[in-house]
């Protein structure tokens, strides 16, 4: 997380043992994942990283709030094929896939987990197949390659 809608919010990077609370963000409908202590800041999770809740999750519905039947949750990005649309959802223990954006505001969450992949982590510059290829092929022909 953070969602394209979320660009013009502050935001900084959760770390393991964050209490997040589910929140809406004040100029936009986006909601999203703050700390008690500043509401105004969104806290963005990388794919992968593990939620607990404190209680059963609850999303939003149009006149009541439905549950989603379980605590534990992995964030992940869904619709990336769809730019306009909400990327950030959590996936929980019992497979549901629940975006982001439609928690039900108040809600507590631990960080449990981040991932172990460093793919995941976010890099100064992205690496293309083609720079990637060529650092291979040069190690390989100085030895220290595959």
């Amino acid at each position: 997380m953070c969602d394209y809608s979320l660009h013009t919010v502050a935001s900084r990077d959760a770390k393991i043992d964050d209490v997040l609370v589910s929140c809406r963000f004040p100029g936009t409908e986006t909601r999203g994942f703050c700390t008690q202590d500043d509401p105004l800041t969104a806290m963005c999770l990388r794919p992968g990283t593990e939620l607990a809740f404190e209680r059963d999750v609850r999303i939003k519905g149009f006149f009541f709030r439905r549950k989603v039947g379980a605590h534990l949750a992995r964030f992940r990005q869904v619709d990336l094929n769809k730019p306009t649309e909400h990327h950030d959802a959590l996936e929980f223990s019992n497979g549901r896939i629940v975006k982001v954006t439609d928690l039900a505001t108040g809600q507590r969450a631990r960080v449990l987990q981040m991932p172990a992949d460093p793919a995941t982590r976010p890099t100064a510059t992205p690496v293309t197949i083609e720079r990637r290829a060529t650092r291979l092929c040069a190690a390989h022909q100085a030895g220290r390659g595959p």
